[in-house]
């Protein structure tokens, strides 16, 4: 049975709490990684990672940088353009809606930061993750729960994941046409799921995701930039 996570344990913003304990302990390479796209009906999923320096200012010089849901879109733009800078490393990898399908949408997300950690060009020597485990990686991890709320590793990963992710899913919007993909970015929104009734499958569809009731308006259709 899986022990109930404290929320009090989430603090007011993403720190460097784990980071310094490894960093402490010797290990210099520490990777955030995160993942977004995961729940969509359609696109890739996609996973960043991120290694910072062993550096506590890096606190307060990234203020502002929180778990990619919430923040706003022109937020997470900015952020994704300047976290390279403070970074040592810092990379995007996916798993196509093909290969969800194939898979399915675990394995896939692992295959996704499988192809981002092989990105960078500084293999970290322990991951941070928001959740997910890679049990076929040898590396050292650890894995946390709303870990896009505690670590600043895994933060900003979430926001290269959602960013790299969105941008992808706007020129898809142009490739496949009355979806509205720039505006939902795949996932189940009402507009979304009456254009799929109305038009059928797109290639970047995932197949084996249900769609229940595409006529209904739930909470989804209010979250149009949700991860």
């Amino acid at each position: 049975m899986r022990e109930k996570f404290d929320l009090g344990l989430i603090p007011a913003a993403p720190d460097l709490s784990f980071e310094n304990i490894l960093w402490s302990s010797g290990v210099k390479y520490v990777a955030g990684i995160d993942e977004a796209g995961r729940g969509a009906l359609a696109g890739p999923v996609s996973a960043g990672a991120v290694i910072f320096p062993a550096d506590g200012r890096l606190v307060t010089e990234l203020a502002g940088v929180r778990d990619s849901k919430q923040m706003l879109p022109e937020q997470r733009q900015d952020w994704a353009v300047r976290l390279p800078g403070f970074a040592l490393a810092s990379a995007v990898g996916f798993a196509s809606a093909f290969e969800i399908d194939e898979v399915g949408i675990v394995p896939a997300t692992r295959l996704a930061i499988q192809r981002a950690l092989e990105k960078l060009p500084i293999y970290p020597e322990h991951l941070l993750l928001d959740y997910v485990q890679l049990p076929e990686n040898s590396l050292p991890q650890t894995v946390l729960v709303k870990g896009d709320n505690r670590s600043l590793s895994i933060a900003a990963a979430s926001i290269l994941a959602k960013v790299a992710r969105d941008a992808l899913l706007c020129r898809l919007d142009e490739q496949y046409p009355g979806y509205g993909f720039k505006n939902h970015k795949g996932y189940g929104t009402v507009t979304h799921r009456q254009a799929i009734v109305r038009l059928g499958y797109s290639e970047i569809h995932r197949r084996t995701f249900v769609i229940h009731n595409p006529e209904a308006i739930g909470e989804e259709d209010f979250l149009l930039d949700s991860n």
